[in-house]
């Protein structure tokens, strides 16, 4: 004890709290250019929309929206949106987030006959004294802030459905089904500023009320301009065991790389307690740290995602766990 005290005297509070801690880095700098970083392959479409939209406003948190809302609006999607596939009930009911890196934040749930819950996500964190609103509070603070009401299930998703109900489909859809592509964007511009959006009609035939990971801050979407953001996909359920976006960036802030951080939240997914067949559960994660570096893994072969330099545009085969 008197070992102890000594050494506090002789170096004082002060110096202590200017000690480097290990693997944190505040000091690194932003890209040159803005950059963006989504999921699977219609993120190429969002990222070149969220780029046009950078260059309108100068604002990365319009770009990551108005590049997820080009998404929610492609009505054969099946996955985000209008088109998207709806609940056992035959409803279409979303899910979406944002973020901007200093932690100003905002959801919604279960929202239903919206066509941009991500509009409405930022609206309830910029207007409200709430970050989440879901169900029918939800769809009426949209209606009274002035987003107009829309049918969201169209010809083709009615007859899907009308498919399912005949021939009792199983409830767990196939891995890297199309109704667990959700569009997770995330963007950083030339000041470090750093914003994302994330947004689904989540998983098919679903128990009417079920909200997965998307509209979750923390497991879906999360953005910290001191470390980095990610964005996740998939089995909602299973990501949200883990936190798992929240996980990647504190993985960062600890020192791996944004590849390495993805893989390790994806690995413990892997390790948790599942009552989902273990062989089908896709989930996968895409990071970008506040230098600009990107980085995505996934558990299952499959996932895709798209990066956005200037204009640049790549799209990627992420590494995977199950060989």
């Amino acid at each position: 004890m008197e070992t102890r005290r000594r050494f506090l005297k002789s170096v004082g509070l002060g110096s202590l709290a200017s000690m480097a801690i290990p693997g944190i880095s505040n000091s690194a700098s932003p890209p040159s250019q803005v950059k963006f970083v989504s999921t699977w392959s219609h993120g190429r479409v969002a990222n070149k929309v969220a780029l046009k939209a950078y260059k309108d406003s100068s604002d990365i948190l319009s770009a990551v929206e108005n590049g997820v809302r080009v998404i929610e609006s492609e009505a054969d999607g099946r996955s985000v949106g209008l088109g998207g596939l709806p609940d056992r009930s035959g409803r279409v009911t979303l899910d979406a987030s944002i973020m901007r890196g200093n932690g100003a934040c905002g959801a919604v749930g279960a929202l239903y006959n919206i066509e941009h819950p991500i509009s409405v996500a930022r609206k309830i964190m910029e207007d409200s004294p709430h970050v989440m609103l879901v169900g029918d509070g939800a769809r009426q603070y949209a209606l009274q802030n002035g987003f107009p009401d829309k049918e969201l299930l169209t010809d083709e998703t009615r007859r899907d459905y009308e498919n399912w109900k005949a021939k009792e489909k199983p409830d767990l859809p196939p891995v890297n089904h199309e109704n667990h592509d959700t569009i997770g964007l995330l963007g950083i511009d030339p000041q470090g500023k750093m914003a994302g959006a994330c947004t689904t009609s989540g998983w098919a035939y679903k128990i009417p009320g079920r909200l997965g990971d998307s509209p979750i801050i923390g497991s879906g979407l999360f953005v910290d301009d001191e470390v980095g953001a990610a964005s996740a996909t998939g089995l909602g359920e299973t990501i949200i065991q883990v936190s798992g976006s929240h996980l990647v960036v504190e993985l960062m802030r600890g020192g791996k790389s944004p590849k390495e951080a993805c893989r390790e939240a994806a690995r413990r997914i892997t390790k948790k307690f599942s009552k989902w067949k273990s062989g089908d559960v896709q989930a996968a994660f895409i990071a970008m740290r506040n230098d600009g570096e990107v980085g995505a893994f996934a558990i299952k072969k499959g996932f895709q995602y798209a990066v956005q330099e200037g204009e640049k545009t790549d799209l990627m085969d992420a590494d995977y766990l199950t060989r």
